[in-house]
């Protein structure tokens, strides 16, 4: 008489060793900076070299520049969305939780994606499109609130404050990215009280959405 054998469970999946998820931290970090100081099209052994890895871990974690892109851009964009929920949480003055929210993501490096816009890598990615959704809905729910309160100007959308936002925080042509670093609040402040309503001046043509910065020039 045979004994009947249990079906054995499958196995998870094991998890990656803390030392990888550094390593991999490590590259998308130093990509991300030098994908702001000199574009998307620096060599990926200087990436390796500013994370402080070898070449083959950043082939190992990446295989070609498109899968790096695709990382960085979701990293800086899910980063924006966690200081959007912080805002969102809080419960004093509505337009100073959204300028918190927007030094927060220049922090960030948000200015990474501008150069990226344009990119010949696969834009309808299903991670980005996820990534996307949620920083513009969130975002939106943070500045609704400042309009709802009567403190941010009506005709501005998500898309005005993060183009700004990536603009003001990018390093001048033939400037040091550390250097202009020292500038880029104080000109974003600048920025932000020009959003406070009520406003003084119009605005010409109509507010921008993140759909608008994503359609081609000829349209």
């Amino acid at each position: 008489m045979q004994t009947a054998t249990a079906t054995p469970e499958l196995r998870k999946a094991a998890r990656p060793r803390a030392d990888a998820l550094r390593n991999r931290e490590r590259i998308v970090t130093a990509a991300r900076e030098m994908f702001v100081e000199h574009g998307p099209d620096v060599p990926l052994d200087e990436v390796a070299r500013r994370a402080g890895v070898g070449n083959a871990t950043v082939y190992r974690n990446f295989p070609d520049r498109d899968a790096l892109v695709r990382e960085v851009v979701c990293s800086v964009m899910d980063r924006t969305a966690q200081a959007a929920e912080l805002a969102l949480a809080e419960t004093g003055d509505a337009f100073e939780a959204l300028e918190r929210f927007v030094h927060a993501s220049v922090d960030e490096r948000i200015s990474a994606l501008c150069p990226m816009a344009s990119s010949s890598f696969n834009q309808h990615h299903p991670d980005l499109e996820a990534a996307r959704e949620r920083v513009e809905r969130l975002v939106a729910e943070v500045m609704d609130r400042a309009k709802a309160a009567g403190q941010l100007r009506g005709d501005v959308g998500v898309g005005d404050v993060m183009i700004a936002a990536a603009q003001l925080s990018r390093p001048p042509a033939g400037t040091g990215c550390l250097s202009a670093d020292r500038f880029v609040h104080r000109h974003l402040q600048l920025f932000l009280d020009g959003l406070r309503a009520p406003a003084r001046t119009a605005l010409p043509g109509t507010e921008v959405t993140l759909e608008d910065l994503r359609r081609p020039c000829d349209q």
